[in-house]
C-alpha cells in the first residue's frame, strides 16, 4: 500500500506543484530555524558556542520535522486508515518538487525570451543564493539549469528515496536537512560557525542520492536521445569539479547531456565563491536549456520513482 500512496503523492504533485497560498510544512520549518536563529544565537556568541548552537538548530530541527510528521500520521491512522492514507499522501506530496521547479524555470526560460533582463534577474534570485544583479542572459540561463540539476536530487530523488525507506516522517527530516542547509549553511562571516553542522550534515545525507540521480540523469538522457555517451563521459570526468562532494554528481551529466559549460564563481551574500567550470562550451546557453534541463528532471523522476517501485517489490517479495 505505502507503494500506491507514494505513486499517489508523485502524480500529485505533477499536477498540483506547491501552490503559493497552500499551507506547507517546509514553511513551517524555516519559520523554526529562523526562530531559533533570532531567539538563541545572538550576534555577540562567541565562535565556539556558535558552533555548538549550530549543532543544536540542526538536531532540534530535524527531529522536530520528524517527530511532528510521525505523530501526526500516528493521529490520522489512528481516527480512520482512510483519514491516515490521505495524510499520507500529502504529506509525502510535500516532500517533492517536480513540477514546482519545472515551472520556475519555465517561467524564466520565458522571460529571457519575451521579456527583460531585469526581469529575469529577478525571477532567478528567488531560486538561488547567489547575487544576481549582474548576471547576463546566459549567466541566468546557467545559474537556472544549475538549480534545476541539483534539485533533481535534492528536491525530487532524495525525498523520494527517503518515502521509500522510512515514510514522509523519514522525507520531511530529509527537508528539514536540505532546509538547513539553504538557510544557513554557507561559508560566509554570518553563516560560517552557525550553518557548519548544517552544510556538513547535508553533503552526508546527499552522498547517496546524488550518485543515484547521476545514474538517474545518464539514463534519462538516453530515454530522451540527449547526448548519453556525453552524459556520462562529461558526468565521470567533470563530477569532483564542484566545491560541493555531490554538486558535480549533476550537474556534470546535466552538462554534457545539454552539451553546455556550467560553474564557474559566483557571489553568495557578498563573498566571491570560487567554483571549476563543468562541461564543454560547444554552445552559448539560452532559455531553450532550460526547457531541456526539465525534460531530463521528469525523465529522471520518472525513471526513479519506478526503479525505487521495483526494488521496494522485490525486497518485499524475499
Amino acid at each position: 500500500m505505502k507503494l500506491v500512496l507514494i505513486l499517489l503523492a508523485f502524480i500529485l504533485d505533477l499536477i498540483l506543484g506547491d501552490p503559493y497560498h497552500w499551507p506547507h510544512p517546509i514553511k513551517a520549518i524555516g519559520n523554526y530555524i529562523s526562530f531559533f536563529q533570532k531567539k538563541w544565537i545572538p550576534k555577540t556568541l562567541s565562535s565556539k558556542k556558535k558552533y555548538v548552537m549550530g549543532g543544536v538548530l540542526w538536531l532540534s530541527t530535524v527531529l522536530l520535522a520528524y517527530g511532528t510528521t510521525w505523530a501526526i500520521l500516528k493521529i490520522a491512522y489512528g481516527l480512520n486508515t482512510y483519514i491516515g492514507h490521505i495524510v499520507f499522501i500529502y504529506l509525502a506530496y510535500t516532500t517533492l518538487a517536480t513540477k514546482s521547479l519545472a515551472t520556475e524555470g519555465k517561467k524564466i526560460a520565458k522571460t529571457l525570451e519575451e521579456g527583460t533582463l531585469e526581469e529575469a534577474r529577478g525571477q532567478v534570485a528567488m531560486i538561488v543564493g547567489r547575487d544576481t544583479s549582474q548576471l547576463t542572459e546566459e549567466e541566468i540561463a546557467k545559474a537556472t539549469i544549475e538549480t534545476i540539476a541539483e534539485n533533481t536530487s535534492d528536491g525530487v530523488i532524495a525525498p523520494m528515496l527517503f518515502l521509500f525507506i522510512g515514510g514522509p516522517a523519514l522525507a520531511m527530516a530529509y527537508k528539514a536537512v536540505n532546509t538547513l542547509d539553504s538557510m544557513v549553511g554557507y561559508l560566509t562571516p554570518d553563516y560560517k560557525e552557525i550553518g557548519y553542522v548544517s552544510a556538513k550534515m547535508d553533503d552526508l545525507w546527499n552522498l547517496f542520492p546524488a550518485r543515484i540521480s547521476f545514474l538517474l540523469l545518464g539514463l534519462s538522457s538516453i530515454l530522451l536521445n540527449m547526448n548519453p555517451k556525453q552524459t556520462f563521459l562529461i558526468g565521470w570526468r567533470d563530477r569532483k569539479n564542484h566545491k560541493s562532494p555531490n554538486g558535480g554528481y549533476l550537474e556534470a551529466p546535466a552538462s554534457g547531456a545539454l552539451g553546455i559549460q556550467l560553474g564557474g564563481s559566483h557571489v553568495y551574500h557578498g563573498v566571491e565563491i570560487y567554483k571549476p567550470t563543468i562541461g564543454e562550451p560547444l554552445k552559448e546557453v539560452d532559455g531553450h536549456d532550460i526547457l531541456r534541463m526539465n525534460l531530463l528532471l521528469y525523465g529522471s523522476s520518472s525513471i526513479g520513482l519506478i526503479i525505487f517501485s521495483i526494488v521496494s517489490l522485490v525486497i518485499k517479495g524475499f
